[in-house]
């Protein structure tokens, strides 16, 4: 196409006005616009943080539903030994990731197509009403396997709304970070995302030790409801303010809605997709089940299984995990994502080995077994855990950002599923050991991953990308509208001095 770069330089946006930092880039002409406007303008500059913080009280929800099995597996296998067998706990287990895997890859959608309000507030309403029928399941004249099948489906509901805010929570945070502080967008992004949902753990065992005291050992099916309720306060409590606020300024600027070209995405995007969808798949295929069943690990390891011991020592393994998100947030900037990935990567292969080769010793001697088994996992959250959704949201253009992102996620809940399904067959044919040697496995096959195929793209802004990618599309031919404004910031009477669109 003729002269694409001159029309794409030349072509103005007022999609972001109101918004603190772009004065430069708009036209004279829409300062008549802007002085008309201070409501909206002091609403837009706090758009920005109202964003982030809620990217973390939303997300917070997430940890809790993904940790709220550990003790519940517990419960249920106390209370229905007959009826909670292997094969129904490893269903109930992977409802969640199979409900969030369609989540992430529909809400990703979304969120660049129709706009990232618009996905934050569904999937916070998919949390509500799956949380609320999970503590309502009952199956038909009091059948235990009907109830298992109802909670089955409410997880899977649930795991829509969980899956949705990956994409939806992490892309606006990242976007509202890079807008307002963009030398410190990696460790704020770190802190409102895998802080949150690696915090959901022990904050989901917190809850189950203080149901569990208050209402006693004997009144388990009663502790295991009240803990799933809890989990409808959380999201509840982020819905107002994503009901006000805006869109992000990188979004109103860069979104294509129509005619999306993916054929050409994939060709720009091909390497650093394989590095983010096959390092997610890595991290959670050893990550999600031996948080899910490390409530049962421990349980075994302590021989006699008392349920509020075992919570105790689930509480302190939970505690060792959390002080790795703080390592990786510190060492993103000064060290790089792609380095600390591979450290984090490391630790898997060392603890695993450790641990798996040393199993029988190791676990003869309780606490020493949790240290490292929390050492592993802490090593998980500053590596992996930290960086990949950071790098899923900084290696893709705004445009596809939502997509791509959610697609990465996808995959790496699809291998949460795939460790979750194996996870039981594993240890009753090898032994309880190789789940933590195949972590070591994994390891090894994540640093070469990152190594070959995630970009480190540390300090760099975000709309550098943008303004790359449209550039690739006009000289690949393609034409289409660019920039959105859902949320009404150019007026009527400014709009016959500027456009809301730019044409590439």
């Amino acid at each position: 196409m003729a002269s694409s770069e001159d029309k794409v330089a030349a072509d103005t946006t007022v999609a972001t006005v109101g918004y603190e930092g772009d004065a430069k880039q708009q036209d004279e002409r829409t300062a008549p616009a802007k002085a008309q406007q201070p409501v909206q303008s002091r609403k837009a500059a706090l758009s920005a943080y109202m964003t982030i913080a809620a990217a973390a009280f939303g997300l917070i929800s997430d940890g809790y539903q993904n940790n709220i099995m550990t003790m519940t597996n517990v419960v249920f296998k106390k209370l229905y030994p007959a009826d909670y067998t292997p094969d129904v706990s490893t269903r109930v287990s992977n409802a969640l990731l199979v409900g969030a895997v369609l989540g992430q890859v529909v809400v990703g959608l979304l969120c660049d197509r129709i706009g990232r309000k618009a996905a934050l507030v569904t999937t916070t309403l998919l949390i509500v009403i799956g949380a609320i029928l999970g503590t309502a399941a009952h199956g038909a004249h009091g059948s235990v396997q009907g109830m298992f099948w109802f909670l089955t489906v409410a997880r899977g509901i649930t795991g829509v709304g969980v899956g949705g805010e990956y994409p939806a929570s992490s892309t606006s945070a990242s976007e509202a970070a890079n807008e307002k502080i963009l030398k410190q967008r990696g460790p704020v992004f770190i802190m409102v995302t895998n802080f949150v949902l690696s915090f959901g753990g022990p904050l989901a065992v917190s809850v189950f030790l203080i149901v569990l005291s208050a209402a006693g050992e004997n009144h388990l099916p009663t502790v295991w409801r009240v803990c799933f309720g809890i989990g409808v306060i959380l999201p509840l409590t982020v819905f107002y303010f994503r009901m006000r606020m805006l869109t992000t300024t990188l979004f109103r600027k860069g979104a294509i809605k129509r005619r999306v070209p993916y054929g050409l995405v994939i060709k720009r995007y091909w390497k650093p997709l394989i590095g983010t969808c096959g390092a997610w798949f890595l991290y959670d295929f050893v990550t999600f089940p031996n948080g899910v069943f490390s409530g049962t690990i421990i349980s075994s390891v302590i021989k006699n299984g008392d349920i509020k011991q075992t919570a105790e020592w689930q509480l302190l393994l939970g505690a060792i995990a959390l002080p790795g998100v703080f390592v990786g947030a510190l060492l993103c900037n000064p060290l790089g994502r792609r380095n600390t990935m591979i450290l984090g990567f490391s630790g898997y292969l060392v603890f695993g080995l450790i641990i798996g080769c040393a199993y029988e010793k190791i676990t003869g001697i309780i606490p020493l077994f949790v240290i490292f088994y929390g050492l592993m996992q802490s090593f998980g959250n500053l590596g992996p855990g930290d960086m990949l959704g950071l790098v899923s949201a900084e290696s893709f253009a705004t445009p596809v950002r939502g997509t791509c992102y959610g697609l990465s996620a996808a995959i790496g809940k699809t291998g949460a599923a795939i460790g979750t399904q194996a996870f039981t067959p594993i240890q009753n044919n090898l032994g309880k050991k190789w789940t933590f040697i195949i972590a070591a496995i994994c390891g090894v096959t994540g640093i070469l991953v990152t190594y070959f195929f995630v970009p480190d793209l540390t300090g760099v802004d975000l709309a550098d990308e943008d303004e790359k990618f449209l550039k690739y599309l006009a000289e690949n031919g393609w034409e289409g509208e660019v920039g959105d404004d859902e949320d009404g910031l150019v007026d009527d009477e400014s709009s016959s001095n500027s456009i809301a669109e730019k044409k590439v």
